[in-house]
């Protein structure tokens, strides 16, 4: 149900020129999805009357790639500040609302934390939320009384180095009556160190106005860490990714290093399944009981069955490998791969858009692409399907129970019937018949009175 008194705004318009890139930082990402984007699903799980974000730098590109996301675009064309910034949004907002305020490149915060901030937003005052850093560098102190009352926030710029040693911080994040905010956001100031026009003054003019200021601390820090380097960048992936493998640690997967896992998608798993180190699941991964994947595996949108074994090394794309399969080490399963039951797929074994059927094995050192095979195939090494004449993909169909032998093409379109035995070395490009021994080789050959050339002797 959507809350019809609730209004976000996104803070996303600053340059982010500390990140050195020609990205703009809001879409820099976090496990495949963009900082901006992770916020924003976040504000729509408190199903907000409307969610509006402010950019400025950049804003062609950022509004092209996000264009899907259920915003409202607002400009601010001259960066003066985040309290600018926020004021940028008023008039696109419900006066008769609460207005919560957000930053794009704090993409962890979690929506409980923000429920609270919500919640504890009095009725003719405002709400901040507030954590503990070790390291609070760059970032704005609160400051409290004698009795631990809120008194104000000061910038770092502007601290004294009293002001300094403090570790509590203001996040940025605030929510308040839309209609004071607004008035709040008016009257703030630019007399700093950055001649800007500061969030943090807001809950000084709440206070002066006689309201009340509640605030809320983060149960886990880390949550409201924004980020403006590539060192940030990469703690807060780290973050992202332990606390992920800790939820999943606690659901029954087996990880046997979670510092040393990484999920950039949607994972579901049944039970005993293991996973070694190094792994990456990526999009929309399933997997059934007692799967096993080996060492520095990546998988992409795929569907792995009952007790199947992921051997070391291998590379799994939007794939479907039935149960008791075994693939790997070192085999790529590229797009419309399927293994039917019982399949096997060996070391250095490359799989493209093809059924490989139940019982049937490839093991060494293969091509199939674009191909049906049968049950209980033999496919030797060194075999492939010559599935492209350079402009066209054709399709090669291997029958029941046939047997390849090593180092054969199949020239594509063929079929290789039922039962049928192609030697090894063949060029196979027209069909086999059902339950024949097919060859295609030529005459060996032995010259006589050959003689090995010799190396030349350096002058």
């Amino acid at each position: 149900m959507t809350n019809a008194h609730l209004n976000i705004v996104i803070l996303a318009a600053g340059q982010g020129k500390r990140m050195r890139s020609a990205i703009p930082k809001v879409l820099h990402t976090i496990a495949n999805v963009s900082l901006l984007e992770r916020v924003v699903n976040t504000a729509l799980s408190l199903n907000p009357q409307k969610i509006i974000v402010v950019c400025g730098h950049e804003r062609e590109t950022i509004q092209s790639t996000l264009a899907h996301l259920p915003v409202e675009w607002v400009v601010q064309e001259k960066q003066l500040g985040t309290g600018h910034a926020a004021l940028q949004a008023m008039p696109h907002v419900q006066s008769d609302s609460k207005t919560l305020i957000l930053f794009g490149d704090g993409p962890l915060i979690s929506s409980d934390s923000l429920q609270a901030v919500i919640q504890s937003t009095p009725k003719n005052g405002t709400a901040l939320l507030v954590a503990d850093f070790k390291d609070p560098c760059g970032l704005g102190r609160v400051l409290r009384d004698n009795n631990g009352l809120f008194l104000r926030i000061v910038e770092e710029k502007d601290a004294s180095p009293e002001e300094l040693r403090l570790k509590e911080i203001f996040t940025g994040i605030v929510c308040a009556p839309t209609t004071q905010m607004e008035q709040w956001l008016q009257r703030l100031g630019n007399h700093n160190a950055q001649g800007e026009y500061y969030l943090t003054e807001l809950p000084s003019l709440a206070l002066a106005d006689g309201c009340a200021v509640t605030t809320v601390r983060l149960q886990h820090p880390q949550e409201a860490q924004g980020i403006n380097d590539k060192k940030q960048l990469a703690q807060q992936e780290r973050y992202f990714q332990r606390s992920q493998a800790e939820a999943l640690l606690l659901q029954g997967l087996t990880l046997r290093d979670p510092n040393r896992f990484d999920l950039r998608g949607v994972i579901q798993f049944g039970v005993d399944v293991v996973i070694d180190i190094n792994v990456i699941l990526e999009g929309k991964v399933r997997l059934g009981d007692r799967v096993q994947i080996g060492a520095n595996t990546v998988i992409r949108n795929s569907i792995i069955g009952d007790d199947v074994i992921i051997k070391e090394n291998c590379i799994v794309e939007d794939s479907h490998i039935d149960r008791n399969c075994t693939v790997g080490p070192f085999a790529r399963l590229r797009p419309g791969t399927v293994l039917k039951e019982r399949a096997g797929i060996g070391n250095f074994v490359e799989v493209k858009k093809s059924t490989v059927g139940v019982g049937s094995k490839v093991n060494h050192l293969s091509y199939i692409g674009d191909a049906t095979l049968g049950t209980d195939v033999n496919i030797g090494a060194g075999t492939i399907t010559c599935n492209y004449d350079g402009v066209n993909k054709h399709q090669t169909i291997i029958g029941d129970r046939v047997f390849i032998g090593s180092d054969t093409q199949l020239v594509a379109p063929v079929t290789v019937g039922a039962g049928a035995t192609v030697g090894a070395g063949s060029t196979i490009t027209k069909d086999v018949p059902e339950n024949q021994l097919t060859l295609c080789r030529k005459q060996q050959v032995v010259v006589e009175n050959w003689e090995r050339p010799q190396k030349e002797e350096e002058n």
